[in-house]
């Protein structure tokens, strides 16, 4: 119970509801054993005796006790629905909210698919044992404990022979555990990969029509189909083989039953109601045995899942805020690093080896260099996406962790190499930063970044809805949209990580030419592969392997024929080439 104790916080608040829904679910079990007895007394005291006077009082005895019972039914039903709804809400709430804190360290190391799982699949496991699982074992419990103390009210003698085969079934139903849990989750993580591979093929379909790969998927899908056939199969094999045996051992029950509890009718030890009583008292006890196995299993999936949700809320959070955070009105945006070293994880090379560089408020800065070679870390230490091993990194002179993490990223711009866009509106997409922002702020911004004729060239202008991930508009229009949504938030940071990576020469062109008016008074880096998107920085830095290289202005870097002069030569001198042979 060391998992559920751990979650207690999640659900004791709502501790009533259970303990009311338990209350009735005693009502209810109370009733259920009531209706043999009744029967034992309609046949012994009325039909045999021939008191039929006495048949309306049991008839509207009996309704009243089916009414008693079904509002009990759905009190206890709802009761426990509501018990794990209502923690399951919380908890649910607590994930979502965990998930935003944990830094990119985490997440660097996150399956998407697996936190969705996660927020989904497992809540609801643990939420239907909350909901039914207690209580069914409660109800089961109280089934077979209170049945057994009105068959050995009736005849000890006949109680002790019906329940002769009770252990082996017991056993029966503790091996059957045993052999379906591991099924049931061999059937869980197939079923997890053939979601996947579907989730896969319909994500990557441009990619598997174009290098005609249909058959190729069809295959993999088909391996998962048949593994997934496979399992399910070998499940029903398990069920097929052991439910026989269950209802075999109850069956030799009922038969002992017959025989002796005939043998008493006859000598008159036991009344003929009393042993009609037996029977249903006895299939009262076999069905809850049987169904222990799945209680059984139903805590060990939700106990599973427990462990699943607890790993995120116990996730350590790398960034912290101090207690007493500074929140200025606004930052002028210098921007300083100091020695600064970052290793993303303990195996890895250093991301950034002794990083030091000065950008004061208005400057631009151009940051170029290989794939890999640090330039988004710089940006994203700024923001504190990640802390750095070793120096500091200073906005107007103080520690980024000084601030209010809210705060200082609300006043950094960043326009992302995969420029993401929202499921929604293309007005709501660029105000996502600032949802307050007026209309004409939100157009003013669009045309700042070249965006505005291309929307109102949509069906529905900026209330065109954007499909999954900007599905609609081409790469160029969804960065300007991304460009638009950083610029409304009135940044004093800007950062434009390839920004422009996406767009033809003409349009880069063009979005630079609308950026000049935004950057002026702005701190702003600038990552790109293309020397024409940086030349007119103010300080480039060429990083190699995380080191600073080299640093100065274009022309400065140009001049010392170093690693910048070589992109320059490959990049102007294949440009050149080109327009020679077009000629």
């Amino acid at each position: 119970m060391e998992t559920f104790q751990k979650l207690k916080d999640f659900y004791w608040p709502f501790k009533k509801y259970f303990f009311l829904s338990v209350l009735f679910v005693m009502i209810v079990a109370g009733i259920t054993v009531v209706y043999p007895i009744i029967l034992q007394i309609t046949i012994d005291d009325v039909v045999i005796p021939g008191n039929y006077q006495l048949v309306p009082f049991l008839a509207v005895g009996f309704i009243l006790i089916m009414l008693l019972k079904g509002v009990s039914n759905f009190l206890q039903q709802y009761l426990g629905d509501l018990f794990g709804v209502k923690s399951v809400y919380t908890l649910r709430d607590q994930l979502y909210k965990k998930l935003q804190r944990l830094s990119f360290t985490y997440y660097d190391n996150a399956r998407t698919g697996d936190l969705m799982s996660r927020l989904t699949m497992d809540v609801e496991g643990f939420r239907f044992f909350l909901a039914a699982g207690f209580r069914e074992l409660i109800r089961v419990s109280l089934l077979i404990v209170i049945s057994l103390g009105v068959m050995f009210y009736y005849s000890i003698p006949l109680a002790l022979v019906t329940m002769a085969a009770m252990p082996f079934l017991a056993v029966v139903v503790y091996r059957f555990d045993k052999k379906v849990h591991p099924a049931f989750r061999s059937v869980r993580k197939s079923l997890g990969r053939l979601n996947t591979r579907i989730q896969e093929n319909v994500s990557g379909m441009n990619t598997v029509k174009s290098l005609s790969k249909e058959d190729f998927e069809i295959k993999r899908f088909s391996s998962n189909n048949v593994n997934y056939k496979d399992v399910n199969i070998f499940t029903s094999n398990i069920w097929s083989r052991y439910f026989p045996l269950m209802e075999f051992i109850g069956n030799i029950s009922m038969v002992a039953l017959l025989i002796y509890g005939g043998y008493l009718v006859i000598n008159g030890s036991i009344q003929l109601g009393e042993l009609v009583a037996f029977f249903s008292l006895v299939t009262y006890i076999l069905g809850p045995l049987m169904h222990l196995g799945f209680i059984v299993n139903q805590f060990s999936q939700a106990k599973a899942s427990g462990e699943r949700l607890l790993e995120i809320l116990e996730a350590k959070e790398d960034i912290v805020e101090e207690e007493d955070p500074i929140v200025p009105e606004r930052i002028k945006g210098h921007v300083t690093f100091n020695n600064v070293s970052l290793t993303y994880t303990e195996d890895d090379d250093s991301a950034l080896k002794n990083i030091s560089f000065d950008a004061p408020p208005g400057k631009v800065i151009g940051l170029i260099g290989p794939t890999g070679a640090g330039k988004t870390s710089i940006t994203q230490l700024i923001t504190r996406f990640y802390e750095p091993e070793e120096g500091e990194v200073l906005v107007d002179g103080k520690p980024t962790s000084s601030y209010s993490l809210k705060w200082l990223r609300r006043h950094i711009g960043f326009v992302l190499q995969e420029s993401f866009l929202f499921s929604t509106t293309i007005r709501e997409n660029i105000a996502y930063g600032n949802p307050n922002a007026s209309m004409d702020e939100i157009i003013a911004a669009a045309k700042r970044a070249q965006a505005h004729d291309f929307i109102m060239e949509m069906p529905k202008g900026y209330d065109t809805l954007l499909g999954e991930r900007g599905m609609g508009l081409s790469g160029g229009q969804k960065q300007r949209i991304a460009i638009a949504r950083a610029i409304l938030i009135d940044p004093s940071i800007l950062v434009l990580d390839d920004a422009t990576s996406a767009v033809d020469m003409e349009t880069e062109f063009q979005i630079q030419k609308a950026l000049k008016e935004v950057m002026d008074g702005r701190t702003t880096f600038i990552i790109a592969h293309r020397i024409s998107s940086l030349k007119h920085a103010d300080e480039i830095l060429v990083l190699e392997e995380g080191e600073i290289k080299e640093r100065g202005t274009h022309d400065q870097l140009i001049k010392q024929h170093g690693a910048y002069r070589r992109i320059y030569d490959i990049q102007y001198q294949d440009r050149d080439s080109i327009m020679h042979s077009v000629e």
